[in-house]
């Protein structure tokens, strides 16, 4: 058993150091992250309403791993983008780890949108610092369906969205933390780069981001300038 809870452990912690065991290149996480965003929005009550996509300043999309026993772990990987006077900006690597007690059987496989609905909320993330999801970050559940498309007003700072796979029993009091993966950031562009200089635009995203920023670009995410 406790053979077990060191696995768990090493499988969280691995992601926010940079290793990603679930994700073998950076180029998956941006493919993976157009198909969420588009897996959200095929069903019209309960895809992420229009106008809360329209107004989005940037999202974080991830696809998170969960098993426990007693002791649960947790690990995934994706990526951040925000939008930009010109456009959508390219791809910034992330990743969360972490480990929770309480009652906890199962495993799960979890898609997680989260739209920032603040610009505090993506210079968060430009940050080469770990976000904290409801610390400084106000974070509520997210509307959904074609009821939700008049007036919304943001809430929170960061709406979470969420699609599970698995069965995961229990209650865990874990915090979710959001590390960048500079070293997977600094293999797909091909140098070293910072988070503020990606979601800023001042990287252009590079080719293998293209279908992810036609996702982001199509009339669902068109809004007036602000």
């Amino acid at each position: 058993m406790q053979t077990l809870y060191v696995w768990v452990a090493v499988l969280a912690f691995s992601v926010v150091l940079g290793a990603s065991p679930v994700c073998a290149s950076m180029q998956n996480d941006v493919d993976q992250a157009a198909t969420i965003i588009e897996r959200f929005q095929t069903v019209p009550e309960q895809a992420i309403p229009r106008a809360v996509l329209k107004e989005a300043r940037g999202l974080a999309i991830m696809t998170v791993f969960k098993v426990g026993f007693g002791l649960s772990g947790r690990g995934g990987a994706g990526v951040v983008v925000a939008r930009t006077p010109h456009g959508w900006s390219g791809p910034s690597a992330i990743g969360t780890g972490g480990a929770g007690f309480g009652f906890q059987i199962g495993g799960e496989v979890t898609e997680f949108v989260f739209i920032l609905n603040t610009d505090a909320a993506v210079q968060a993330f430009s940050r080469d610092v770990n976000v904290t999801l409801g610390g400084a970050l106000s974070v509520a559940a997210g509307p959904i369906g074609r009821d939700a498309e008049v007036g919304i007003t943001p809430v929170a700072a960061i709406y979470t969205y969420s699609r599970s796979q698995g069965l995961f029993a229990g209650i865990s009091l874990e915090g979710t933390v959001i590390g960048t993966r500079n070293d997977t950031n600094a293999e797909y562009y091909g140098r070293r780069v910072t988070p503020e200089e990606i979601l800023t635009g001042k990287v252009l995203p590079p080719p293998g981001a293209k279908r992810l920023v036609q996702v982001l670009s199509s009339q669902v995410f068109a809004r007036a300038r602000y």
